[in-house]
């Protein structure tokens, strides 16, 4: 059975310029054994056309064929023969005589024995002899090194079929895809992968043995599916030689100039007064509240005044009035303590808290020292600690030190003077801390309002709660209002499931005395009666 390629033919759109170029086309076509099986030829040119033709890629042998085949090669020696002799014959003198004669006897030597095209047998009884010389290759040997010389290298015939490499640097191919492509079995590409060096991995974790030619690195591997891949990249160029330094065994500390002297802490600083000292004793540098945490932890807490050393040097200075303060929970992790042993500590000193947080503290000398507790809004414990006075004494600190409600009610005042704020309710702190929305309200998220003041989600929930606030259900509930200080407020949750807390100027801002903090369903307004 014969395998056939097929050929577009086409003159062109506007055909042959005559028809002898036509025709020598179309004999090109028959000479190259090509066979024309479609032909369309417009009506307006005779001399333009399309089609199809074919022709044979494998044929069946057979015997006319060969016959046909050596007819027609004797045929074109003797015409090459003649040819030779006629020229000899009619040249002028000796020498074209003598080729006339050399060439006689060649040719009757092969009209003698024709070639029939069987290679001639060789001589094969001197094979095991090392010495005997090698028999002269005839042309069948000449043909086939002829044919090996010309073809590719293996590593020059894979390149066409490189692709870029998909899981790291240079190009690969599939042992695979070049056995479908070169109609060649897997089994025979690997033999000539082993001939030419490589090393066959064994799984896909083996290590990549390379191979270098023509200043590149090739080298197998095999994936996770079990297939072999060839690889190549570019061999890296060295770009510096490495050159091992000397090892120096000790080196020499800088000395310090003879007459240098450390700086102290206060050289090259003007003399403090009476409150930079203050400060200075009550807020210290970083440096010392550095050498206080570098102190031994562990030991326990002195009950003498040798605390108050211990805490002086980790307290800041008081934002609220002259002297220093500081936390209990910060003091008890700088001591290495709980807030207890420090609390009987300070109780060792006479040191405690007031019975109520209304109530004025208690204070107590130190030297020219007054010290004392405090809780601050969110009830964490508080030292504080300033200088005396001339003359002060602690009960004379202690009649002159405000109320905490009357110096709660100074700063609300001071802060808001047009709106009158209930100190006990939570809604006037929160309200500080709610940021403006796009339609004129405020609003703020319950847990990032928390983490602001510093209290847990779920305590912040029951102290809104607590003040006549009301949690929503779902998304869709209607919301709960309390009105405080000319404002309503309401906790609603969004799709997300976040409650928030929600604030905007009320339309009822006159009250009766009592009416302040009671929830609101929302509804029609009503007219308010005169009074």
């Amino acid at each position: 059975m014969s395998l056939w390629e097929y050929k577009v033919i086409t003159s062109g759109k506007g055909g042959f310029v005559s028809p002898a170029l036509m025709e020598k086309f179309l004999n090109d076509l028959g000479r190259d054994e090509w066979e024309i099986i479609h032909y369309q030829t417009p009506p307006d040119n005779a001399l333009a056309f399309t089609g199809l033709a074919r022709r044979s890629t494998q044929r069946d042998w057979t015997l006319q064929d060969a016959a046909a085949a050596a007819a027609k090669t004797e045929a074109e020696k003797l015409r090459a023969e003649f040819e030779a002799k006629f020229k000899a014959a009619s040249s002028n003198g000796p020498a074209g005589g003598q080729a006339a004669e050399d060439k006689t006897p060649s040719f009757l030597e092969e009209k003698s024995a024709p070639d029939d095209g069987f290679r001639k047998p060789v001589d094969t009884s001197r094979d095991d002899d090392p010495d005997a010389p090698d028999e002269p290759k005839d042309d069948w040997d000449k043909l086939t090194a002829t044919e090996n010389e010309e073809l590719p290298t293996f590593f020059d015939a894979i390149k066409p079929h490189l692709r870029r490499n998909q899981r790291g640097a240079g190009m690969s191919v599939g042992v695979d895809y070049l056995a479908k492509k070169w109609d060649q079995a897997e089994e025979d590409l690997k033999g000539a992968l082993a001939e030419c060096g490589f090393v066959m991995p064994v799984d896909e974790d083996s290590k990549a043995e390379f191979l270098e030619y023509d200043g590149d690195l090739y080298w197998l591997n095999i994936n996770r599916r079990g297939e072999l891949w060839i690889n190549t990249k570019e061999k890296p160029r060295p770009v510096f030689r490495a050159v091992k330094g000397q090892r120096v065994e000790s080196a020499e500390e800088p000395k310090a100039e003879p007459g240098a002297r450390s700086p102290e802490p206060g050289d090259g600083k003007p003399e403090m007064g009476d409150k930079a000292v203050e400060r200075a004793t009550f807020a210290p540098s970083r440096s010392e509240n550095r050498e206080a945490k570098s102190e031994s932890p562990g030991e326990p807490l002195p009950a003498s005044p040798a605390l108050l050393d211990k805490i002086r040097p980790l307290m800041r200075r008081n934002r609220r009035g002259p002297g220093g303060s500081g936390s209990g929970s910060f003091l008890s992790r700088a001591l290495k303590c709980s807030e207890a042993d420090l609390m009987t500590a300070f109780a060792a000193l006479g040191l405690v808290l007031p019975a109520t947080p209304a109530d004025k503290p208690v204070f107590v000398e130190f030297g020219n020292e007054l010290w004392w507790l405090n809780q601050d809004s969110r009830g964490g414990l508080w030292i504080n600690g300033r200088e005396k006075k001339d003359g002060e004494t602690a009960a004379q600190a202690k009649e002159a030190e405000p109320a905490p409600t009357q110096a709660s009610e100074a700063a609300a005042s001071a802060t808001a003077p047009s709106t009158e704020v209930a100190p006990a309710s939570p809604l006037a702190a929160l309200r500080l801390i709610l940021k403006e929305t796009k339609t004129g309200a405020y609003a703020g998220k319950v847990e990032r309002l928390a983490e602001t003041i510093g209290q847990a989600s779920d305590q912040l929930l029951a102290t809104l709660t607590g003040a006549g606030l009301v949690v929503p259900e779902k998304p869709k509930d209607k919301p709960v209002f309390i009105e405080h200080a000319g404002e309503i407020f309401w906790l609603n949750k969004n799709a997300k499931g976040e409650l928030w807390l929600n604030a905007k100027a009320s339309k009822f801002a006159e009250k009766k005395d009592g009416d302040e903090g009671k929830p609101r369903r929302p509804g029609r307004s009503r007219g308010k009666k005169s009074e």
